[in-house]
């Protein structure tokens, strides 16, 4: 959020990062998420990303299992590594009813749909379980987070296609910047592994029949489904300053559009792209060629990554050629309404690491979307001397919801 006269806005305005948490199929915990990533080891098996090694009991009570769909209990252990890692374990920092909870996502409780779906066919309504309906509400996990720790500031899903992660960290962005709350849980969580959903997806020509499809390579054919969920916390830097809390990046801008095009498809103009690029950067006061690395959205369909590349070049120009990217769908397949959060996290890591991850399996890059600077090894990001690491993170979701993210490191000056 940039002042009038240029100069840094006040701690009051300035949206930090105090704490993280992702269940992806690389496994549970932001460190597995970033290291297995710059390993250049994927989560990818049978042409999906699903969170195999993912145990909710060591986590939640059997009550709480029993009582959610798997994407709410995938949200719950990332929220539990989020808030602990925000120094909440033993309480809120702050009043519960000024700390928000905005928790993203598309399909929302489905597989606990489809299985209850299932037992009315077979066996009729008496089959039905009592917990159906709050089970598969999408707001559900989010309502979760809140009563687990006992948040009760506004509590709501956002549902805005692929972008729904990120709009979420927008809104918690504008929450704090506002003053209407001292702290938001915010993020994403998507567990669409499910007959039903491949089915229409695949019907509706968006994910991969061969189930190899790789971002950006010439011979992708659509993308490729994946599960998880991404959390982090966010609360103002004079807030964090205050507590002692050490903080792990701040959000330095944020911009959002909508193509007004389609129910489904991105317009071919890329104009409200563009335009959610350009919020976002001078929103952080950020030019080009400041940036150290770009997560893409990049979901492995050859339209939609064109469009991404050409929305990203009217915007970033000349800098976009030498500023290293790479997707992290590759190594989690799409995330869904997850993806946006589950990115921001990957990117932070990056940042603060000083390494971006690479694009794993690009061999051929499509040399149709001209000249890129991809990562196809891990690689050491460029800052300048006693400077934080800036990177920008972009999500263009189904129905033309644009919803871009520029953060910045821990480290540095800024």
């Amino acid at each position: 959020m940039n002042t009038d006269d240029g100069r840094r806005p006040r701690p009051e305005h300035r949206v930090v990062i105090t704490g993280t948490g992702a269940v992806t199929p690389l496994g549970e915990g932001v460190a597995a998420l970033h290291q297995r990533a710059v390993k250049g080891e994927s989560g990818l098996a049978d042409g999906e990303g699903r969170c195999r090694e993912f145990d909710p009991h060591a986590v939640l009570s059997r009550k709480e299992i029993h009582g959610t769909d798997r994407f709410s209990q995938l949200a719950l252990v990332a929220a539990e590594e989020a808030t602990r890692q925000a120094g909440w374990a033993d309480g809120l920092p702050y009043a519960p009813e000024r700390v928000m909870c905005v928790i993203g996502s598309v399909t929302g409780g489905v597989l606990t749909f489809e299985e209850q779906l299932t037992a009315l066919r077979r066996n009729g309504a008496d089959a039905v379980s009592r917990q159906t309906m709050p089970m598969v509400a999408p707001h559900a996990a989010a309502v979760q987070i809140a009563v687990r720790h006992r948040l009760r500031g506004e509590t709501y899903c956002l549902t805005s296609g692929c972008a729904s992660g990120t709009q979420a960290i927008g809104s918690g962005v504008r929450a704090i910047r506002s003053g209407s709350a001292d702290a938001v849980v915010v993020g994403g969580a998507e567990a669409p592994l499910t007959n039903f959903v491949r089915a229409a997806y695949l019907k509706a020509g968006f994910m991969s029949p061969t189930g190899i499809s790789v971002p950006f390579d010439e011979g992708r054919d659509g993308f490729l489904m994946g599960e998880g969920a991404g959390v982090l916390v966010l609360e103002s830097e004079r807030s964090a300053e205050r507590r002692g809390q050490p903080v792990l990046g701040e959000v330095l801008g944020y911009g959002a559009s909508s193509d007004a095009f389609h129910v489904l498809s991105s317009a071919e103009d890329g104009v409200a792209a563009m335009d959610a690029i350009r919020r976002a950067l001078a929103d952080a006061g950020v030019t080009p060629d400041g940036l150290s690395y770009l997560n893409a959205h990049a979901t492995g369909s050859a339209r939609d990554d064109r469009l991404e590349v050409a929305a990203l070049r009217g915007v970033l120009t000349d800098a976009l050629e030498t500023l290293p990217m790479s997707s992290t769908k590759s190594v989690t397949g799409h995330l869904m309404g997850a993806a946006g959060a589950v990115e921001a996290i990957a990117t932070l890591m990056a940042l603060n690491d000083g390494v971006a991850p690479p694009t794993v399996g690009l061999r051929r890059p499509d040399a149709e979307l001209g000249t890129l600077r991809h990562v196809l090894h891990a690689t050491p990001l460029r800052t300048l001397p006693g400077r934080r690491a800036v990177g920008i993170s972009t999500t263009f979701g189904f129905g033309g919801h644009n919803a871009v993210l520029v953060l910045g490191s821990g480290a540095g000056t800024g």
